[in-house]
């Protein structure tokens, strides 16, 4: 198998949960031209039919699907969906998240509650939906979206809740990778560094300080990140599971 074949995914059913937008969506257009087909998921169901419609331009079949990625019998109701109209699960891109920026004394538990049930516990939910199905079909990839909040404490913002569902993030990968390498399962996690999307364009104040902290003195771009999670997907990465794969502008080396 040659080079340009470790990112073919002709023939591949994904999905990606935050899928409408932002990293999301970057990865779902590179899924599609590799030539996998996507279910876009999303809270938004708008903007997820949107993105489907986009990517069907490009020759593949993608559906959206409205699920609340915390909701244990949400998630049972989005791998049925998918599986009612791709068969099979090949590929899962665990990416929805958010962020609070609040201070730990002024943080209510509501808040820190909602930061892990969704970044947390949701990628555990979809890994875990996606791994009975890659189980029983004798291999798969998962792929979950940590950060490098996962190594360092950002400044100037307070995040804390982020940042310690984003460390959990990448022991669970580690975790699952090991419990289901003997299935042919691969769980591997991507640390994205400070990418300009339209949650992070709006800190207009903070830009400033998050670029001159990055060695590369700028914030990547969504499409920075497509190329390592296709190859993650694929069968290039056949080998690599339980890798943390930090896109930071080397900032976490400074």
């Amino acid at each position: 198998m040659g080079t340009l074949d470790s990112f073919n995914l002709t023939g591949k059913k994904a999905f990606i949960t935050g899928g409408a937008r932002g990293i999301g969506k970057s990865v779902a257009r590179a899924f599609a031209e590799a030539g996998a087909d996507v279910a876009i998921v999303d809270t938004d169901l708008r903007a997820a039919e949107e993105t489907a419609a986009e990517l069907e331009t490009l020759g593949i079949r993608s559906i959206a699907v409205r699920t609340d990625v915390s909701d244990p019998a949400d998630v049972d109701r989005m791998v049925e969906t998918i599986l009612d109209e791709f068969g099979t699960i090949d590929i899962a891109f665990n990416n929805a998240g958010i962020c609070v920026n609040e201070k730990a004394e002024d943080m209510s538990f509501e808040t820190w509650k909602r930061v892990i049930d969704i970044n947390l516990t949701g990628i555990f939910l979809t890994a875990r939906a996606a791994g009975r199905v890659m189980i029983k079909n004798g291999g798969g990839s998962i792929i979950n979206t940590a950060s490098m909040s996962g190594h360092i404490v950002n400044v100037p913002q307070p995040q804390c809740a982020y940042n310690a569902s984003k460390a959990a993030v990448i022991l669970l990968t580690k975790s699952l990778a090991v419990e289901w390498a003997p299935y042919n399962v691969r769980v591997n996690c991507v640390s994205p560094g400070y990418i300009g999307t339209e949650m992070t364009l709006k800190a207009v104040d903070w830009i400033p300080t998050w670029e001159s902290l990055t060695p590369m003195n700028r914030m990547g771009k969504p499409e920075e990140l497509t190329a390592a999670i296709v190859y993650l997907a694929g069968y290039g990465a056949s080998f690599t599971t339980g890798t943390d794969l930090v896109i930071d502008g080397a900032f976490t080396c400074a």
